[in-house]
């Protein structure tokens, strides 16, 4: 586990799963078979060393007689299962009042579609395994509530041509998120715009960005990198960022040419 938060939350879920076990009377082994999985992953289970699935807890929650005292715990448990840097990403960004991301390789991560995301984390290297990319997935596609929470923020995002081309996944997959790019550009609290690539001037080579203005009054900054990505809180280095984004959005098509423009590529695309 990545935190102590998450590692809490695990040991806590396990010591009610054994604590309810042993009411019953029944073995790690025999809580597995009635289950449906093995001793050893009841074992780790109880342990806090693995991520049980939500099946498990209904399965046990059932078996046990606990009468929704461990399936309740499922939110809790699937938020432990996101690495500790999108949980934080994911609070700051359901604080804001108001967003703006330009991403330069790739569909930003909030506008990303589960087949989207998931080519993406298939293809990282070293490489995932199965249950590492559906976890991240399940992290990324918990990050896009912020579109629907109330009241709205303002959510605006600046994409390079190129991601609204490269077939990352596949043609179909490429087509998919295109046609959703679509969808949610026409709500109206959500502006995309498209950075050309013939666009001379730029002030967004230096790489991928976003700006956060939250409830509070604060502005705060987050960029990624290959090995790593951080939150800027530094005032200087934020206000540097948001002029960036500021002068990104203006050397960009506007809302309405950009959405004329991924109808065009999507056209291109069938």
């Amino acid at each position: 586990m990545e935190d102590e938060e998450a590692e809490a939350v695990l040991r806590t879920v396990g010591r009610q799963i054994k604590m309810w076990r042993e009411a019953a009377g029944l073995k790690q082994a025999e809580l597995g078979a009635a289950i449906g999985y093995g001793d050893e992953m009841v074992s780790s289970v109880e342990r806090g060393r693995r991520i049980p699935k939500p099946d498990f807890l209904d399965k046990a929650d059932e078996v046990l007689g606990a009468g929704g005292k461990l399936s309740v715990m499922k939110a809790d448990v699937e938020r432990a299962r996101y690495p500790k840097k999108v949980r934080d990403l994911a609070k700051l960004e359901g604080e804001a009042v108001e967003l703006g991301a330009y991403a330069n390789h790739q569909i930003h991560g909030l506008l990303q579609t589960p087949e989207y995301a998931r080519a993406l984390y298939a293809m990282r290297r070293p490489s995932y395994a199965e249950d590492e990319i559906d976890r991240h997935v399940s992290a990324r596609m918990a990050r896009k509530a912020v579109f629907d929470r109330t009241p709205r923020a303002l959510l605006t995002f600046v994409q390079e041509e190129v991601t609204l081309r490269r077939p990352i996944g596949g043609r179909m997959v490429l087509r998919q998120q295109l046609e959703h790019l679509l969808e949610v550009s026409t709500l109206r609290h959500v502006e995309i715009q498209v950075m050309p690539t013939g666009c001379e001037d730029h002030a967004g080579m230096g790489g991928s960005l976003q700006v956060l203005k939250l409830r509070d009054g604060k502005t705060l900054g987050h960029s990624e990198a290959q090995l790593h990505n951080r939150m800027i809180s530094d005032p200087r280095e934020v206000q540097i960022l948001d002029m960036r984004y500021g002068m990104i959005r203006a050397q960009a098509l506007t809302p309405r040419e950009s959405l004329a423009f991924l109808k065009k590529v999507l056209g291109e695309e069938t």
